[in-house]
């Protein structure tokens, strides 16, 4: 799974599950680290809302799980302004190797369609 510094919420969610289910790396670079829920949110007389997040995710270990930590990668791999500029997207590249040696090392299994059931013309009506 690639992750970034701009994921958070779910985004921090999703890689601590994938991590937790033994799923596949994470590659990329450290989440945002807010798993936290915002609600109520009062609505202040100019229509704008206050938020203090009453909520947070710790795992069963008794630790917060992301807040203020983020999820760190497994591969970290920076996403490069200069590369990114250049259209290119090195934590994507990063993924898609890692896949393609995955690939090599345990190639997806063969199967073989057996031969179509020979059924007599008498089984079909006219």
């Amino acid at each position: 799974m690639l992750i970034n510094e701009n994921a958070g919420s779910g985004g921090d969610a999703m890689p601590y599950y994938f991590r937790k289910m033994g799923v596949g790396p994470l590659i990329g670079e450290r989440t945002w680290g807010g798993l936290v829920r915002s609600d109520p949110m009062p609505v202040l007389i100019d229509g704008g809302i206050v938020t203090a997040p009453p909520v947070g995710i710790w795992s069963e270990t008794g630790e917060w799980v992301a807040e203020n930590k983020g999820i760190a990668p497994d591969m970290e791999v920076d996403q490069d302004p200069a590369a990114v500029r250049a259209g290119r997207d090195p934590q994507l590249e990063r993924g898609v190797a890692y896949l393609l040696e995955e690939l090599k090392k345990h190639p997806p299994a063969e199967y073989k369609r057996p031969a179509y059931s020979a059924y007599p013309s008498s089984a079909y009506p006219k």
